[in-house]
């Protein structure tokens, strides 16, 4: 079976592009994630990674929508290669059933990686810079009209998540963890 594996990092980024390289390939079942890949923690990744069998040929744009350090792109590719499990970069024009392709996998890999801390480095010289000019304040501070009301719910079991009073704050779950963090209440 050939299969797709497509990755964007954020919900209004557009998968349009890896989309074409899925047809291109004849790709019967796609699976796509809409977040980070700054790690392996991505449901659909896990999805494709059990739905894989003996056989089956996983087709992606390119190695940064796998993996964006060489260590997790070696052992997802390992992870494959284990289960008889032929991995096909387009982007890259790299099939890592060969020698030739496990090599270049590596190098390009090794190129990601660097790439990407050298972005990071950047960004962090720049918003150091912006700081120092008075430009850079860092994110506005959130705060929902009714959090000590759904609070107070929460506490007493009335909303029964956290995920909920989330939903609830229409804010995110890290969010509001770094707000009940801020007032040091622990639940």
């Amino acid at each position: 079976m050939i299969l797709g594996y497509v990755r964007v990092s954020t919900e209004e980024q557009n998968e349009a592009r890896q989309l074409e390289t899925m047809k291109h390939y004849n790709c019967e079942r796609v699976f796509i994630d809409k977040k980070s890949g700054k790690n392996t923690e991505r449901p659909q990744l896990k999805e494709l990674l059990d739905f894989a069998r003996f056989g089956d040929i996983v087709v992606i744009h390119d190695f940064s929508r796998l993996a964006r350090n060489t260590l997790d792109l070696l052992r997802l590719t390992s992870d494959f290669e284990n289960k008889g499990i032929k991995l096909i970069s387009s982007h890259e024009n790299i099939d890592t059933s060969t020698p030739t392709g496990k090599l270049m996998l590596q190098i390009l890999g090794s190129i990601n990686e660097f790439e990407r801390n050298i972005i990071k480095e950047r960004q962090i010289e720049g918003i150091a810079i912006a700081k120092r000019q008075g430009k850079y304040k860092g994110r506005k501070p959130v705060n929902p009209a009714n959090f000590e009301d759904l609070l107070n719910q929460y506490k007493n079991r009335q909303i029964k998540t956290k995920t909920q009073l989330a939903q609830m704050l229409n804010i995110s779950r890290p969010t509001l963890d770094k707000l009940l963090k801020n007032i040091e209440i622990t639940i």
